[in-house]
């Protein structure tokens, strides 16, 4: 409005210079009848309306320019307003938005991970040996990965929720028999907290709090495959105040799990997955009724001087070793995976730890599992309703076996198969790179991001 009063001209100011083009005519007048001394005054009047006029009109832009820039011009104090006044109003509005459902807020309450660049010591040295990406324990490789691309990842520290520290702990393949050894977890890890805490100040802030690690081996962070080893080691003071992610979980008391930690699956090869379904679809024919390959001893003395699995693997094998319903096999076979989606119950018992990547390929393949592993506890049960897809058998229970398997085949084996084959089911317990929906990776950030408490980010928005 201010703008146009300075190019229209109001009628108000045309009637006064109608009334200046009017006095100055009779003015003319005046001069051809009074003389030149007449005529001169006429002209000095002239020429002061003229002034005033101009004057007038200049007076009159200067007013409403001044008003513009007034109006619109920044104040001092806005202009001087520092972050420490501003955020408060931010993050309290953060706060209240997070507060509401998760779907009005975008993925995961607006998670952010900051991904620590570590030597390639701690890490990418070790994919030269094929198997550190692809071996049940790869899932610590699989993570970084996805989390690389991920649409949570934050490449300023100081906006993260949690920090994710990338080491490699299991690719350290024994020479004598193929296994992980994983002697060097504690040392190696111990070493990656030293550079991350001398370079950036996240780690000293909180103890570690929120700071996350993978620990996909037998019993997760205690770092030993035998549970009486893990027990007395424990796990390690560094630790202890960090997110693990592990696949080692019981709904009891265990040293190995006094942590805040996330269960997750072993590591099984979407690719490989996706080439035998594309072979033998998943609903396809099962002719194995039930199915077991893997370590199986005939005395359950292992060379070390420990019982493998409780014994419950050799009670299998003498049991319904010669039982032709029973598909029992004790020496490796590439073609693994194709015999699990020909089968209808996947036998899945315990073997060092309690866990087992059988769990993974029995589901993904379309296999009943059957645990046999008392009190295991299983990954993601908010996205995998272990109690409608799988079997469970008492560890003293497993002589009965054949019973139980030929009863549940004769009455809901139907119902158990239809949940079973969903696609969600399957991806939930998967990790893909890049992330997909639903994932296994994904399923990660979801369970992050209801411990979000533990960010010291959101502990400053709640303090200021």
């Amino acid at each position: 409005m201010a703008d146009s009063s300075l190019h229209k001209k109001p009628t108000r100011n045309r009637g006064f210079y109608v009334r200046m083009r009017f006095l100055n005519h009779h003015n003319n007048v005046n001069y051809s009848k009074h003389g030149g001394r007449a005529s001169q005054q006429s002209i000095e009047k002239s020429f002061c309306y003229r002034y005033y006029k101009w004057l007038l009109w200049i007076s009159l832009a200067l007013y409403f320019l001044s008003s513009f820039l007034i109006t619109h011009k920044p104040t001092p104090s806005a202009l001087s307003l520092s972050t420490t006044t501003i955020l408060p109003r931010l993050k309290a509005s953060r706060a209240l938005f997070e507060s509401t459902n998760s779907t009005s807020i975008g993925k995961f309450r607006g998670l952010k991970v900051y991904i620590y660049e570590l030597p390639s010591k701690y890490n990418t040295d070790w994919l030269q040996d094929g198997r550190c990406s692809n071996h049940l324990f790869a899932s610590e490789v699989a993570i970084h990965r996805a989390l690389l691309t991920s649409e949570v990842r934050t490449f300023d520290p100081w906006e993260a929720d949690f920090f994710f520290v990338p080491v490699y702990v299991s690719c350290n393949f024994s020479t004598v028999n193929g296994f992980p050894a994983i002697g060097h977890a504690r040392s190696l890890i111990a070493s990656a907290i030293e550079v991350i805490s001398s370079e950036l100040p996240f780690w000293n802030r909180s103890l570690g709090s929120d700071h996350i690690f993978v620990a996909s081996h037998d019993y997760g962070a205690c770092f030993h495959a035998m549970e009486d080893r893990a027990k007395a080691d424990g796990i390690p003071e560094f630790l202890k105040k960090s997110i693990i992610l592990q696949t080692f979980g019981v709904n009891y008391d265990h040293p190995c799990q006094d942590v805040e930690r996330i269960v997750i699956p072993p590591y099984i090869s979407p690719k490989s997955v996706r080439k035998t379904l594309d072979k033998s679809p998943i609903n396809g024919r099962r002719d194995i009724f039930a199915f077991f390959r893997g370590k199986m001893e005939v005395h359950p003395k292992n060379v070390s001087g420990r019982f493998y699995g409780k014994r419950v693997r050799t009670v299998i094998w003498r049991k319904y070793g010669n039982d032709r319903k029973f598909y029992l096999k004790r020496h490796r076979f590439a073609g693994y995976q194709s015999e699990i989606v020909r089968s209808t119950f996947c036998l899945c018992p315990l073997g060092w730890a309690p866990w087992s990547p059988r769990l993974v390929e029995s589901v993904a393949l379309g296999c009943v599992p059957v645990i046999i592993a008392d009190g295991i506890r299983l990954p993601f049960p908010g996205a995998v309703p272990w109690a409608d897809i799988s079997l469970t058998v008492a560890e003293n229970d497993v002589a009965e076996l054949g019973p139980i398997l030929e009863h549940v085949a004769s009455t809901n084996l139907t119902a158990i198969q239809r949940k079973l084959w969903d696609p969600s089911v399957r991806r939930a317990l998967l990790f893909n790179d890049p992330v997909v929906d639903g994932d296994a990776t994904w399923q990660v950030l979801e369970a992050l991001s209801r411990k979000l408490d533990r960010s010291q980010k959101k502990w400053r928005v709640s303090s200021e």
